[in-house]
């Protein structure tokens, strides 16, 4: 998707994401044109704020990008750290990657969309915080992103000839990682192939004292074919992708990746209707298989699991303009995930005679239909309204345990809670109804205020319904907070229901741009926790973890955004200018007001930006608040606070474009605060406890991208 390149070339306006209205009103209704520079436009015609272009320089996870867009991130494995808006994480927010819907197939969730495409690949990413328009996406109560690399480009000859192409190299030294990727594409004015490619090779890094931070070496590949054929009136494209991860380290799981191999299909039809009309029309393939196990000393044992997830989808869209200043956009989806889990036994131990099958046959299944009205109400007002409708029905067959016989002589709580799991009717079947109200007011040609109201909702995932097993061992696999505790599923988990109000104020004059958004997230049936029993594995107090049963319950969240950017001087020095940001997020219970996981503390950034011709630098420094409101269910440790200080320089010279940075300058040691704790630490020595992850030390990076 195309949009305003003066807009995204101001340094302010690509690194602000607002949340939640902030940024859902950022849409446009001026038609955009596709980056090929056809007639035929993206169906919904949005311009967000803190969307990317073109930005193949960029190289490993795509978390790179959308981290310095105001997106945080729940550490977990290199290249699957799980994204966190207005303090919700995971399947509360709706990642679509070329517009797939691709689901997380795994107890921990190591293979989330975003582990699926790699920075260098991305041409465009939207992000939409909180009261995202419904056709935008639905099943979530906290926002969407959406990532592209399908982005055809044509030429302007009869025959097929050389486009585009480029080729990047990067190496950090804090964990000793080799990054590379490239890009190449023939073309016509009809017919457009190309190929996008991203390699990444990592050792575990180093934290602030020079010491390992065991389990984070990881290594991952991602490969894309994309075909695409137009004329004036319409586009097909069929794109192609591959991934390999052969080994991946979670240091905050009690097991690691050994091995990620994923295929995908997709293909997209795009028609140019009358009355610059438009209709799209995309289905999607997605299936991945999926391991853990151990694969390195440092984090050692013998239990493997396998699992095997397939995703299909197809998405129609219409944009049917109503006169000169309304536009109506309709849509039906259609979404069918399907979910084997099975841990093979281990002959010899506990973890034998039967494989241990922990989802058979799980199916998710969503059905959409949406409408959304966009008004130019006057010259000052602008109005969006629309209603989406899901249905969602979630099911699985019957399970088993490893043995049915009592364990040494205790009762075998696994085959206990096999067999009522297989006695219960596990169809369960949810009514998900999505409403937003938008709204902009022009202040004046340099002032703009923004509302927003919505009405969201997400229904449970396959793993918080259908988790059955009750032992330590079999709890212990099952969660993705990095929290070192087990969970067992709940199958009358009822969908999460979302209300949200945002207010926003954006002033953008000569010398200053300033950006200012609140907003308050009320959460019925919110997907929490009970404690249901503990265990320790060790003589220490500090071994302690819980076990917890996914529970509804009331919660809610809110926090403010701040962003300021002051151009203080343009000589022939170059363009000076000073960048700030605040950022505080608050999640609580409603009974006793008790925190939210994974909340993240008070954040700000003062950077002093400058510019001089193709010459760009950057210094900045980060300032983190203490963490002294946790989640005592979940033993969620305190963070102290901390400042990194972060340099970064990048030159184009013609072809060539070379960066370094040099992050936390001072090598100074401080714990993530959404990190999690060491699993991995634990299991090498107990005796300190459940100890917060580290974040890295200081680290000079250097890349170099040339284009062809």
């Amino acid at each position: 998707m195309a949009a305003n390149s003066a807009y995204l070339s101001h340094p302010f306006k690509t690194s602000v994401i607002s949340s939640s209205l902030a940024i859902a009103m950022g849409l446009s209704l001026a038609p955009q044109a596709m980056a090929d520079d056809s007639e035929l436009a993206n169906i919904e015609r949005l311009e967000v704020h803190g969307q990317q272009t073109e930005n193949r320089n960029t190289l490993g996870s795509a978390e790179n990008l959308l981290k310095g867009q105001g997106v945080d991130f729940s550490e977990a494995g290199g290249v699957s750290a799980l994204p966190i808006l207005n303090g919700m994480m995971g399947d509360r927010i709706k990642v679509l990657v070329d517009g797939a819907d691709i689901t997380a197939s795994c107890a921990n969730q190591m293979n989330p969309p975003l582990s699926y495409i790699s920075a260098n690949q991305v041409t465009t990413a939207e992000v939409i915080a909180g009261v995202s328009p419904v056709s935008a996406g639905g099943d979530n109560i906290a926002g969407v992103i959406k990532v592209s690399s399908l982005n055809p480009k044509f030429g302007e000859s009869d025959s097929i000839k050389w486009n585009s192409g480029d080729i990047s190299t990067g190496y950090r030294s804090v964990s000793d990682t080799l990054l590379l990727g490239t890009h190449a594409t023939v073309a016509s004015k009809n017919i457009s192939l190309s190929y996008q490619g991203a390699y990444e090779d990592a050792n575990s890094y180093k934290d602030g004292n020079g010491d390992k931070v065991i389990d984070t070496l990881y290594r991952a590949q991602n490969h894309a074919l994309t075909a695409a054929w137009r004329d004036e009136t319409q586009q097909v494209a069929i794109k192609l992708t591959h991934q390999n991860i052969p080994f991946q380290g979670f240091a905050n799981q009690y097991m690691d990746m050994t091995d990620n191999k994923s295929y995908g299909a997709l293909a997209r039809y795009q028609l140019k209707l009358d009355d610059d009309g438009e209709f799209s029309a995309q289905f999607n393939w997605h299936g991945v298989k999926h391991e853990m196990g151990f694969f390195t000393p440092e984090k050692t044992g013998k239990m493997p699991m396998n699992t095997e997830g397939n995703d299909y989808s197809y998405q129609l869209h219409w944009r049917l303009p109503i006169g000169d200043d309304s536009t109506l956009l309709v849509g039906q989806e259609f979404y069918s995930y399907h979910l084997d889990d099975v841990w093979p036994a281990v002959p010899g131990t506990m973890m034998a005679p039967n494989d241990y099958i922990n989802i058979n046959d799980g199916e998710r299944r969503r059905a959409a239909v949406y409408g959304e009205w966009q008004q130019d109400l006057s010259p000052s007002w602008w109005l969006s309204a629309g209603v989406r409708f899901e249905y969602v029905t979630t099911n699985t067959g019957e399970v088993q345990a490893y043995s049915d016989m009592p364990m040494m002589g205790m009762p075998n709580m696994d085959a206990a809670a096999a067999q009522a799991f297989n006695e219960m009717d596990r169809e369960r079947n949810d009514d998900l109804i999505d409403a937003t109200l938008l709204a902009r007011y022009q202040l004046s040609a340099n002032q703009q205020l923004e509302f927003g109201l919505a009405r969201k909702n997400r229904a449970p995932n396959l793993y918080e319904r259908y988790s059955w097993g009750r032992g330590t061992m079999a709890t212990t696999m099952i969660g993705w907070y990095g929290d070192g505790n087990g969970y067992v599923g709940n199958p009358d988990l009822k969908p999460e229901t979302a209300h949200t109000l945002s207010a926003a104020y954006k002033y953008n004059g000569d010398s200053w741009q300033v950006s200012t958004t609140a907003w308050y997230t009320a959460v019925t049936d919110y997907v929490d926790a009970e404690v249901i029993g503990s265990f320790n594995r060790t003589s220490s107090a500090d071994g302690k973890r819980n076990i917890l049963q996914f529970t509804n319950l009331d919660a809610n969240l809110y926090g403010a955004r701040f962003n300021a950017l002051y151009q203080f001087a343009e000589t022939s020095t170059g363009k000076w200018q000073v960048l700030g940001k605040v950022n505080v997020t608050r999640g609580e219970r409603d009974e006793g007001n008790e925190p939210l996981y994974q909340i993240k503390p008070l954040q700000t950034e003062l950077a002093l930006q400058h510019q001089l011709g193709n010459w760009e630098n950057n210094l900045s420094w980060q300032w983190v608040a203490t963490k002294d409101r946790v989640d005592d269910r979940r033993l969620e440790n305190e963070t102290d606070s901390y400042s990194l200080l972060n340099l970064n320089s990048s030159m184009k010279w013609q072809d060539l474009t070379v960066t370094f940075a040099v992050n936390n300058l001072f090598d100074s040691y401080y714990e993530l605060p959404l990190g999690g704790v060491s699993v991995a630490e634990f299991k090498a020595d107990n005796t300190n406890g459940f100890n917060q992850i580290a974040g890295a030390g200081r680290s000079f990076e250097l890349s170099a991208s040339y284009a062809f």
